[in-house]
């Protein structure tokens, strides 16, 4: 017998609000500065390092604490790359907090920022309190998505298995990691590939989607009974 769904797990940035606020790309110039100030590096030689981290790591963090690990004040590092000006960039949406609402489905915030930039962001949708935890990169021991570690430590704080949960993201590589482990997969903002179960043009389609998924499961589910 499956398992019911009970978890819908959200990224963060890029997922709740759309790429084109610009926040992240604030987020990437101050993450550069801070290579850029505390290996000594000019403003190119850090923008190719941040990129090269990006590709053999996942993220700048991941090959900072890989490479320079002595060299890196993690809370520094997070506190300075997330102090950006959340509320010039987002705005509450009430589109969004309708469409969460509506899912009869526990809310979990599945982050690699910190969770000081998710209650700001969240604050400033106007939806912090429609999410019952986040999980950030502290909590996952700063193992990063997509890392399999990250997922599996996920789970371990839900106690749930991967089939119980949904997983919206706007990074295909992340919902593939999520797909191994059994999730159902939602991207956002992209097209149906491999690791994608469902894709959809905006984060308010992610509601009617999950509240037909939850009809067709507990359809299956009345028809073995």
């Amino acid at each position: 017998m499956s398992v019911l769904f009970t978890y819908a797990v959200f990224d963060l940035d890029e997922t709740l609000y759309p790429t084109s606020a610009g926040l992240m790309q604030d987020v990437a110039l101050r993450i550069t500065d801070w290579v850029q100030r505390h290996l000594g590096l000019g403003p190119e030689e850090a923008s190719h390092l941040r990129e090269a981290y990006i590709h053999r790591y996942g993220t700048t963090l991941a090959g900072l604490l890989a490479e320079h690990r002595g060299k890196v004040d993690v809370e520094d590092y997070l506190a300075y790359v997330h102090d950006v000006p959340v509320e010039a960039y987002l705005r509450p949406d009430p589109a969004l907090r309708a469409m969460l609402t509506a899912i009869p489905l526990h809310r979990v915030v599945f982050t690699n920022s910190s969770s000081e930039h998710a209650a700001r962001v969240l604050n400033t949708l106007g939806i912090a309190d429609l999410f019952e935890r986040v999980v950030d990169i502290r909590a996952l021991h700063f193992v990063h998505k997509p890392r399999r570690e990250a997922y599996e430590r996920l789970l371990a704080i839900l106690d749930v298995s991967g089939t119980a949960c949904i997983l919206v993201d706007d990074r295909v590589v992340n919902l593939q990691s999520a797909k191994a482990l059994g999730m159902t997969t939602i991207l956002v903002n992209g097209l149906p590939q491999d690791g994608v179960d469902f894709a959809v043009r905006s984060v308010l389609e992610v509601g009617p989607l999950i509240q037909r998924l939850l009809a067709r499961e507990t359809g299956t589910r009345n028809n073995t009974d």
